[in-house]
Order: structure tokens, then sequence, then C-alpha cells
């Protein structure tokens, strides 16, 4: 006698929708963070990465990446410069009272702007003491941050030949070397986040074209370097952005 078929199980026919419907779950899911992602919006981004990270375990994060690649108004970076960038203005009270200094931001960070006028006499690397004031305030500020440091010396265009300063080259080196030494010796800052380079007159901020523009360019830029970005990067950055405007410079 033939045995008698057991009827089919109808769930074991239909079983594979489960898997094709967790699959197009997953697709949906990821298109909708994709969608979510393609605006960036930094809280939003960091809370996508926090809950992903958390499904799927992963220690450094799967949406990891270089922040300058996502950084918007609202970015940790920017904050921190601005936070920077006012804390070094309500110091120096800039707002009431007329010095020599300016500030300006960007992605190396925050960048204060002393000219001439205010450090040094007319081809003289020697700090004048009625500066001193305004640096010790400003190293009242910079003491308290654990960012790096780039002191960078700058002249005009006019060419300098003294016993103690044969060019610019030495003179802008010469000027910084010197604020940066004052800060270190004076307010104990931290010499290995500090670093010293001379531009002579290849990265003017103005033309030197009148002699109120050429003040401008005679100056001591004190960059607050952008957390994250080490010292060595930073100069390997900006001796890149020289090279592409100004191929034939030469830099110290």
């Amino acid at each position: 006698m033939k045995r008698a078929r057991r009827p089919r199980e109808q769930g074991n026919e239909d079983r594979w929708l489960l898997t094709y419907s967790d699959l197009i779950t997953l697709l949906l899911g990821l298109f909708v963070i994709l969608y979510a992602i393609s605006k960036v919006d930094a809280g939003k981004y960091v809370e996508i990465a926090s809950a992903l990270n958390g499904v799927f375990g992963a220690p450094r994060g799967i949406l990891t990446g270089n922040p300058a690649l996502i950084e918007q108004p609202g970015s940790a970076l920017h904050t921190e410069r601005q936070r920077i960038a006012r804390d070094v203005r309500n110091a120096l009270q800039l707002d009431a009272q007329q010095l020599p200094i300016t500030i300006t931001e960007n992605e190396r960070g925050v960048t204060v702007h002393i000219m001439e006028e205010l450090l040094f006499a007319s081809g003289s690397a020697v700090i004048k003491s009625t500066s001193l004031v305004t640096l010790d305030t400003l190293a009242g500020v910079l003491r308290r941050l654990p960012n790096d440091l780039r002191v960078e010396g700058h002249t005009d265009n006019v060419p300098i030949s003294t016993a103690q300063f044969p060019s610019n080259w030495h003179l802008s080196v010469a000027r910084a070397l010197n604020v940066a030494y004052y800060l270190i010796q004076r307010h104990g800052l931290i010499q290995e986040r500090v670093s010293v380079v001379g531009y002579s007159e290849f990265l003017p901020i103005a033309p030197n074209d009148t002699p109120e523009d050429r003040s401008k360019n005679r100056r001591v830029d004190i960059v607050i370097v952008a957390t994250g970005e080490s010292r060595y990067e930073t100069t390997s950055r900006t001796a890149e952005a020289l090279e592409a405007e100004a191929p034939r410079e030469k830099r110290l």
C-alpha cells in the first residue's frame, strides 16, 4: 500500500516573505538616514551617529570622517572659534578702546593681528614697554586655552638692510620670536604648544602701494590653532596655500 503523503506545511513556503520584509525595512531605514544627512545638521548628525553606534556596537563610530567636511555654523569648531574670539575681544576691550589689533576667524582657528605701531619701533624687534600691558592681558586668555599657538612675523615690501637685520626675513622672525619668548618666559605658556615663523613680506593682508596699507602688513599674528589641528598640520597647510598663491616665493 502506498503511504499517504503528508500535507505540506503552508507556513514553510511563505517564510521567505519574512526575510524579504526585513530587507525592505532596512533599505527604507537606510534611505531615510541618507535623506536626513543630505543637509547636515550637526546636532542631528551626532544623534544619528550615536544611535547607529549603539545598534551596531561600533567602538569608534560608523559615521566617522573629517570634521571639516561637515562643519556648519552651529558645529563645535565654529562655536569654539567664536568663543575664543569673543574672550580675546572682551579681555582686550576692543569695543571700548581703539587698539591697532584685529581678530579674524578661518579654518586654521582664530588669528589676533597686532600691528607694528603697538609692538615695535620702525625697523626694530624690541618690544615697546607700552605694549606689555596688552600682551599681558592677551596672555591671560591664551594661558587658559589648550590650543596650540603660532606666532607669525610679517613685514611690508620695503627692503631693510642693517647690521642686525640684513633682510625682512630676519626682522619678521626676530619680531615673532621676541613676542613668543615674552609670552613663554613671562606668563609660562607651554613651550611645546608654541611655534614661531617669519613670513617676511610674502603674506600681506593689504596691498603694499600706500603707506597706510603697508602699515597693515607690518604685524605679528598670534594664531590660536583650532582644536584637533596640530601645529605641524597647520604649518603644512599654510605652506601649501602659499605655494598655490605664489609658487616662486621663498619661506624661511
